[in-house]
């Protein structure tokens, strides 16, 4: 399964810069200079480019980039990275981790993300739709799903994955139909007597 993790790796600044961006060469003796050949090309980060480390080791591909952030794809999680960490190299951008160590710091910003929503979902919490009217409250949680109450009295029981949070609180993708609807088809069937 991946994960989709904000990373906020501006924060370590220099040190996400490919190590041969630091490096330094002496100045060469005193001798005539010779001519100076072509640099190699740099390439920029770009959807689809491929991203190294600072070895030259593939670290993911970049999906997209949106607002002066990259979504860089591991292969295992996906990671929200500035575009001011990336270093450019011959082979094309570069970051200062490795893949290994970018799949941990996405797998900790990910639990922590989930830590943080799961605090969020208890009971009496309203659960807004997509249109912002209160579709439900929370009822209570059981593991990985959470049971909302509607305001008919109803309850369903939907996974902890389908909640979201923003400006208005819990929320799930669904209009007050949508939901009704889904809340319809959950509903047991009641046997009808047959007479003989």
């Amino acid at each position: 399964m991946t994960k989709f993790a904000s990373i906020a790796v501006a924060a370590l600044g220099a040190a996400l810069l490919p190590a041969a961006a630091h490096a330094q060469t002496a100045p060469a003796p005193a001798a005539a200079p010779a001519p100076a050949a072509a640099p190699a090309a740099q390439t920029a980060p770009t959807t689809g480019s491929t991203v190294y480390d600072g070895s030259g080791a593939e670290v993911g591909k970049i999906e997209g980039i949106s607002g002066g952030n990259a979504v860089v794809f591991t292969g295992t999680n996906r990671a929200t990275i500035p575009l001011t960490s990336f270093g450019t190299s011959p082979k094309g951008p570069t970051l200062g981790m490795t893949k290994t160590e970018l799949d941990a710091a996405a797998a900790q910003a990910g639990a922590a993300a989930a830590q943080e929503m799961r605090s969020k979902i208890v009971a009496g919490a309203e659960v807004h739709g997509t249109a912002g009217a209160v579709l439900a409250t929370v009822k209570q949680v059981n593991g990985d799903q959470v049971v909302l109450a509607t305001a008919n009295g109803a309850s369903v029981s939907v996974p902890i994955a389908g909640i979201g949070s923003n400006e208005n609180g819990l929320f799930v993708s669904m209009t007050q139909a949508e939901f009704d609807a889904a809340v319809a088809a959950t509903a047991p069937v009641k046997a009808s007597k047959t007479r003989k």
